[in-house]
């Protein structure tokens, strides 16, 4: 029998997202974070927002469209949350533009780099702009008249297009009053103009304008009336129906192509398009007006992040940051496997360098003493040096076995990639198991050595992926336990062959054990607080939304049981709530790292029990992926995770924000005696000189 929750004890997931880029957005509100990094940061909240268009929103849609009524634990239908979602979103994406029109386009002009409009351009601008027109964008244009022969065209997933209004008659002696052009991907957004022509070190001009100046050459002999940016965004949540599939792989390359063309759930205008002509554009995307955004700027804010990168002015970005090394692994070309057998090694990203894990793999690859390697893959980017490390040990005759989750959302396209370059060199490849995102962060070597087998493992709390290895903060441990290594090796088990799960002796496993074992453990702290002992539960992650589990806690607070929460994104959990949660604290760290370590703590009676863990506190976490999350068993490392992963955080008054129990979040303040930023110190204490100073982490 399903179980019920009490609605007004939980808060919405989707509104609690739309907060979280409230303060992503605060970044680029704040005067002491570097210039263009609050470019970026602008740029990201836009990114997020396609993303909950693309996913939380579209789902939303589809639940009403096929008549659902099925509601969270906050009680409300998706046609409730709907509703609630549109003052709050009109209201963030009409600041963003606020802010990127009244602040950062002055005080980048201030600083010579300047948006050139067009109604500024002067003679010699306008030259340029034409001939750049005319060599680089009109001979990948195709303007689409709108007629009987020529219907609404397929437009892309967040692509830039342009509803252009006509006046006249073509060569043909038609009299269409409207056409569509779409601007090619391949072009960039914002085109670097010569300094000696834009009159500034770093002049950009945007396709927008370039396309509005010069339209007219794409219809000769009419008159063009007027000419609007648009940009649809649509449903991209991929559908593989797993009963009807044989093979994930075909399954996936065959839906693929069509995620840019989902059910349309947003169009964004420019402010001055006529109504008629968005009443046009929403009716060909079967919108209505409360999917309209009118923005007062370029329709995909996103497509500025590259801005900075070309620009040279490192005073106007983050400094360098060159991530550390543990003194062991210091020494150029350090034998792994001998450190390893030391004792184990944790690793603390981005503050820590993730190159040992790469000579890890590497070095089993090369090992002649190495016989086999196991990985799961769930994201690692297009251009891996793990990857190719895993092929070169295929290719040397060793055995290789890869769990590539295929549905790993945006990068299904890489992963299937990899599992076919893979297959081709004779590893074996599995992905997984059918209704379950293998999510696990997981490696195993098997080196003979004297006197066998030894098996050594790397298990993380984020992906094997290097390049977001130096922008997320998350734990890697090596080790060489026997036990633990049993228990990943019969993970392994479970995803490549069948059978019953064996018990495990060190690490939780989801869909098997993590959520009752995190229960467990939380019921332990509440039995202790009712004996009149000390009872503490930190937990530090993305995301909470798992109802039993926000339940648990609150029968904890009610106990006495104090609880930490540092919950990077959204959170269900209603803290602070007399009679219910009044002893639940629940913070945010935002800063110039993403914060993407999951820690979970117990004092268990001065025990003090830690685990890492690949897993969130939501319904699919614990339930529909297989996860694994695994204990400190060595002293000095359970220190360092309870000093840099949780207590520092707990301290911060710099970047942190404590939520109410409304679900609002509210920017902590330095005290006067002490200025306390998690991220900051941890560079300083791990990382290399130089590490980023206290105004701009």
């Amino acid at each position: 029998m399903a179980k019920t929750y009490t609605a007004q004890n939980f808060l919405n997931r989707e509104l609690g997202l739309l907060e979280f880029n409230r303060r992503v957005l605060a970044q680029a509100e704040d005067p002491a974070v570097q210039l263009l990094e609050r470019l970026k940061y602008l740029c990201i909240v836009s990114s997020n927002l396609d993303e909950f268009f693309e996913i939380r929103v579209a789902g939303l849609k589809e639940q009403v469209r096929l008549g659902g009524i099925a509601s969270g634990a906050d009680g409300l239908e998706a046609t409730q949350i709907l509703k609630r979602l549109f003052d709050p979103t009109h209201q963030l994406i009409a600041r963003q533009y606020q802010l990127f029109n009244e602040e950062l386009v002055p005080a980048l002009a201030a600083q010579g780099i300047k948006f050139l409009r067009r109604t500024h351009w002067n003679p010699t601008q306008q030259a340029w702009v034409k001939d750049f027109f005319l060599r680089e964008v009109m001979p990948v244009l195709t303007p689409i008249g709108l007629d009987p022969s020529h219907p609404f065209p397929r437009v892309l997933n967040k692509s830039l297009n342009f509803a252009v209004e006509l006046q006249g008659k073509d060569a043909f002696g038609r009299n269409s009053a409207k056409a569509i052009v779409q601007a090619p991907r391949v072009l960039p957004r914002a085109i670097l103009m010569p300094p000696e022509i834009a009159g500034c070190p770093h002049g950009f001009v945007f396709l927008s304008s370039i396309l509005h100046a010069h339209v007219g050459e794409l219809f000769s002999g009419m008159e063009v009336k007027g000419c609007y940016q648009f940009r649809v965004t649509r449903n991209s949540d991929l559908f593989v129906d797993e009963e009807e599939m044989k093979n994930l792989r075909i399954s996936l390359q065959g839906e693929l192509p069509q995620r840019h063309f989902g059910d349309a759930v947003r169009l964004e205008v420019a402010d001055n398009c006529p109504p008629e002509l968005a009443d046009f554009l929403l009716q060909q995307f079967e919108l209505n007006s409360d999917d309209l955004y009118r923005v007062h700027g370029p329709v995909n804010l996103v497509r500025l992040m590259g801005i900075p990168d070309k620009v040279d002015r490192p005073d106007l970005k983050f400094p360098p940051f060159v991530p550390g090394m543990p003194p062991l692994l210091k020494k150029k070309g350090a034998d792994m496997f001998k450190v390893i057998r030391k004792g184990d090694v944790l690793l603390h990203h981005p503050y820590q360098s993730f190159r040992p894990v790469i000579d890890f793999i590497q070095q089993a690859a090369s090992d002649a003493d190495v016989v086999a390697i196991k990985q799961t893959v769930y994201r690692t980017g297009s251009d891996s040096e793990l990857m190719e490390a895993l092929i070169a040990a295929a290719k040397r005759g060793k055995e290789v076995t890869v769990v590539v989750e295929l549905l790993a959302r945006f990068d299904e396209e890489a992963n299937i990639t990899w599992a076919a370059r893979l297959e081709q060199v004779g590893a074996h490849v599995v992905y997984g198991v059918v209704g379950h995102k293998t999510h696990a962060k997981m490696l195993m070597v098997v080196r003979r050595e004297e006197g066998g087998l030894r098996r050594y493992v790397h298990l993380g709390t984020g992906n094997y992926h290097p390049r977001t290895a130096r922008l997320y903060t998350d734990f890697g441990l090596f080790t060489c336990n026997e036990e633990v290594c049993a228990d990943v090796n019969e993970v392994f088990v479970q995803l490549t062959g069948l059978g019953k799960a064996s018990k495990l002796k060190h690490l939780w496993q989801s869909p098997f054990t993590l959520h009752s074992k995190i229960l467990e453990s939380i019921r332990n702290e509440i039995a202790l607080a009712k004996a009149g002992k000390p009872a503490h539960v930190i937990a530090k992650m993305n995301a909470l939304l798992e109802p039993e589990t926000i339940n648990t806690l609150y029968e904890a607070s009610q106990a006495g049981v104090k609880v930490d929460l540092i919950v990077r994104g959204v959170c269900a959990l209603r803290p602070g709530v007399q009679g219910l949660s009044e002893n639940i604290r629940v913070r945010s760290i935002i800063g110039r790292f993403l914060e993407h370590t999951r820690i979970f703590y117990f004092r268990n009676g001065g025990k003090e029990d830690i685990y890492l863990a690949s897993a969130d506190w939501m319904d699919r976490n614990f339930f529909r992926r297989i996860e694994a999350c695994f204990p400190m068993l060595d002293k000095k490392l359970k220190k360092r995770v309870l000093d840099e992963g949780l207590n520092i955080y707990l301290k911060d008054n710099r970047q942190a924000w404590e939520m109410d129990c409304n679900g609002f979040w509210h920017r902590k303040k330095p005290s006067r005696s002490k200025s306390v930023n998690a991220q900051v110190e941890l560079a300083a204490l791990l990382g290399q000189v130089p590490a980023p100073s206290d105004e701009t982490a």
